[in-house]
């Protein structure tokens, strides 16, 4: 029974979020929106199912404290090195550009989390991520010497997640 009702409603949380949100969108109740609100609060998660990610087991929670913290800080860092540099605009323009940068990382929620990652510390956005996630793409807005960017990068990001999650 219990096999069953786990194979007809695979998630029962994202069924109850999708009817009420049906519901409340319908904003005319009526057993027809209630029916359709059903249908899709049954197929949905199955539909979506394969988009899920696979549970992330952490294999070093106080190397995550470490990694938030540096992660903090570098974002408040950032903020005002792009403050700065806007404001000195005319004393030297930013040298910005695409950097590739190699990859150890292989599990799919630490890559997923060095993409936050590089969206959220200003100056840098993950641009494209090898087939075989042997390497990334990143955009740069200031990068002066790529290969010493190289090294801060996987030292300060890569190289913790790989302790978090591997």
């Amino acid at each position: 029974m219990k096999a069953l009702f786990a194979a007809l409603l695979p998630s029962p949380g994202l069924s109850m979020v999708v009817l009420v949100l049906w519901l409340v969108l319908a904003r005319t109740p009526s057993l027809a929106q209630a029916l359709v609100g059903v249908f899709l609060a049954f197929t949905v998660p199955h539909i979506v199912a394969t988009l899920r990610a696979p549970r992330a087991q952490l294999r070093n929670p106080r190397g995550a404290l470490r990694f938030l913290a540096t992660v903090v800080r570098d974002v408040v860092a950032s903020n005002f090195e792009i403050a700065w540099g806007l404001l000195r605009r005319g004393s030297r323009q930013p040298t910005a550009g695409f950097v590739v940068i190699p990859l150890q990382l292989r599990d799919p929620v630490g890559l997923a989390v060095l993409a936050m990652v590089t969206t959220i510390v200003p100056g840098t956005v993950w641009s494209e991520l090898a087939i075989d996630r042997s390497a990334m793409l990143l955009h740069v807005w200031d990068v002066p010497d790529k290969v010493a960017f190289v090294a801060r990068f996987k030292a300060r990001y890569e190289q913790p997640l790989c302790e978090i999650f591997e």
